[in-house]
């Protein structure tokens, strides 16, 4: 259900529209959000840290055993590895910033706007991410003096890997937008949002 149809209630005795707040409804209609909110930024953190230690593990590894002398690549390790340590901080004190909400309806909504903000705040810094990343695969890949059309393909790959998370970016802003909407559509009605 929408704001909108939450708030219409039609008063039977002179047949106009009065209108009014089910207040349990709004309410679930917040926590849902709120708790979509915290999903996707719990699974894109957990993402985010999985793939990056991973990744730095991997590069590592195969530097150590197949490219001891590759500078490049030691340094996208340790950048990986530094992204991973970085989100997990971030993640760390996002979840003790929760007891600071209480469980009212503006409480939730207050919880689930700060989520959604740092939600768009975290995909613009993993956007960011991909410039020193790609930095360091093609630095990387010249150092070993790979074929200029290995660069070339990655570098295009990548470049697209930068647009289509623009998308994923405008996605989180769009939900945040609708949650900031909503906050003042209720901050609107005196006392909607106790």
């Amino acid at each position: 259900m929408e704001f909108d149809e939450l708030k219409k209630v039609w008063d039977s005795q002179n047949d106009t529209p009065m209108y009014v707040i089910n207040q349990d409804a709004m309410h679930r209609i917040i926590v849902q959000r709120k708790n979509q909110a915290v999903h996707i930024t719990n699974f894109t953190e957990l993402l985010a840290i999985i793939v990056n230690a991973a990744t730095g593990a991997f590069m590592l590894s195969t530097t150590l055993a197949k490219n001891p002398d590759a500078i490049f690549l030691y340094l996208l390790s340790g950048w990986m590895f530094l992204t991973a340590i970085y989100v997990l901080l971030i993640r760390i004190k996002r979840m003790k910033s929760h007891a600071q909400f209480d469980r009212s309806m503006r409480g939730e909504l207050d919880f689930a706007l700060a989520t959604a903000t740092h939600q768009v705040r975290f995909s613009q810094l993993m956007r960011w991410n991909i410039v020193p990343i790609t930095t360091f695969i093609l630095l990387g890949l010249l150092e070993n003096e790979k074929s200029l059309w290995i660069a070339m393909a990655t570098l295009v790959f990548l470049v697209v890997v930068f647009y289509f998370s623009g998308w994923e970016h405008k996605f989180y802003e769009r939900k945040k937008y609708a949650l900031e909407t909503l906050k003042k559509k209720l901050e609107g009605d005196a006392g909607s949002l106790s």
